[in-house]
């Protein structure tokens, strides 16, 4: 994992504004301009505040030190499986982060874990 600091993760969220700033500025007619390059700052800033959180430069929050451990304990857990950890039950979800161009596939998936009710 490369060492990333918290001047590495301002420069790359203003490069993703600045990239954006560039989408919302644009008058021409292709709606996909400067789609790569947002994606790209996107997954950029993603990587750097997970090695950021993992190194423990930027403090997690109680509920990510939860998915951190839940993902320890069940690696394997599928979409929709619930596990019960420390007399609670939990749902492994999946959701969709960013799609194709088309909109049609989904190209990264975010999971978590949500709290079931009893």
């Amino acid at each position: 994992m490369t060492n990333y600091t918290l001047a590495d993760l301002e420069q790359a969220k203003a490069g993703l504004a600045a990239w954006n700033k560039r989408f919302d500025d644009y008058s021409g007619n292709n709606p996909d301009k400067y789609q790569a390059d947002i994606k790209s700052a996107r997954a950029r800033v993603r990587e750097i505040e997970f090695a950021l959180k993992a190194d423990g430069a930027i403090p997690k929050s109680e509920h990510e030190t939860l998915e951190n451990m839940l993902d320890r304990i069940f690696p394997n857990a599928r979409s929709k499986e619930i596990v019960e950890y420390e007399g609670q039950k939990y749902q492994r979800r999946f959701t969709p982060l960013e799609r194709s161009r088309s909109r049609k596939s989904v190209t990264v998936w975010d999971k978590s874990w949500v709290k079931l009710q009893d």
